[in-house]
């Protein structure tokens, strides 16, 4: 059953967001896209239902302006992966950390009446247990994941009776989206596989879980609408299979043997300087 059906998304214009918004508009949701459009606003659709504002969440006055008259605030911005905060750290913090809670409270001030965080499972960096689960200690091996988990507490304070908040900790998201992105561990050995004839293993030992594109967009879906009691101040980990990354190259490898009828693809193994390993438990 529908709980809210307008829905407020920042960073709807990336990734996650091409393949979410199209979704939810499909469903009959009233979508409003808040972005600050460094990768356009072309892989959204053209909708009745769809709004589309470009605007920075730096600008606290201005989101709580646009949020008005929506029920459910999702906030995907962020500078999304630890390469490209490192470009910038400065800009960076100042999007993915500093404009967090000015962000929360212009969202309360305007009404809304539940905020979804999307975190991230990097957040436990590396891990020897076999199943990391919610309560699990945050070490955070970039300033990326850092900032993301220091984000989380910041929501909580902030509610009460008629603002929930909820966190969710994706897996690494793999899958195609209308604005694709090649620099996530399935889609990146995937993209060698079938341009190359060759894949580039970086490492391969590192355990990391991951999240199909399509399932991401359907756990949004239940946030929005799931009974408030079962989620207000929780933290949910969002993840499906825990691969090595060495177990990941050669299950592209045969799938893209198959697609493409090629002959082969060969397995190069580099070495790599991002050790974060964890298996994430999401029987939450």
């Amino acid at each position: 059953m529908r709980k809210f059906s307008s829905i407020f998304i920042t960073g709807g214009a990336g990734y996650v967001g091409s393949c979410l918004v199209p979704m939810l508009l499909e469903k009959n949701y009233f979508v409003t896209v808040y972005d600050i459009m460094f990768f356009s606003k072309d892989f959204l659709p053209k909708h009745k239902n769809l709004k589309i504002i470009k605007g920075d969440i730096r600008n606290a006055s201005y989101v709580e302006k646009s949020c008005k008259d929506h029920d459910v605030f999702l906030n995907l911005a962020c500078i999304s992966n630890d390469s490209s905060f490192a470009l910038d750290e400065k800009l960076s913090k100042s999007i993915n950390y500093d404009a967090f809670e000015p962000m929360v409270i212009a969202a309360k001030k305007s009404g809304i009446k539940r905020f979804i965080y999307a975190s991230t499972s990097s957040v436990y960096g590396i891990s020897n247990e076999k199943n990391v689960r919610e309560d699990h200690k945050l070490v955070p091996l970039t300033l990326y994941n850092k900032f993301k988990g220091m984000c989380e507490p910041l929501l909580f304070k902030n509610t009460d009776k008629s603002f929930e908040g909820v966190v969710f900790r994706p897996a690494t998201v793999c899958g195609y989206a209308p604005r694709q992105r090649l620099d996530l561990s399935v889609n990146i050995l995937t993209n060698y596989a079938v341009n190359k004839k060759k894949i580039k293993v970086f490492g391969g030992e590192q355990l990391r879980p991951n999240l199909h594109i399509k399932d991401y967009c359907d756990v949004v879906e239940l946030l929005i609408n799931v009974e408030s009691d079962k989620i207000k101040n929780e933290v949910f980990n969002v993840g499906y299979q825990n691969l090595s990354i060495d177990k990941i190259s050669k299950i592209v490898q045969q799938e893209v043997i198959t697609e493409f009828k090629f002959d082969n693809i060969l397995i190069e193994k580099v070495p790599s300087n991002d050790n974060r390993s964890y298996h994430i438990n999401s029987d939450k």
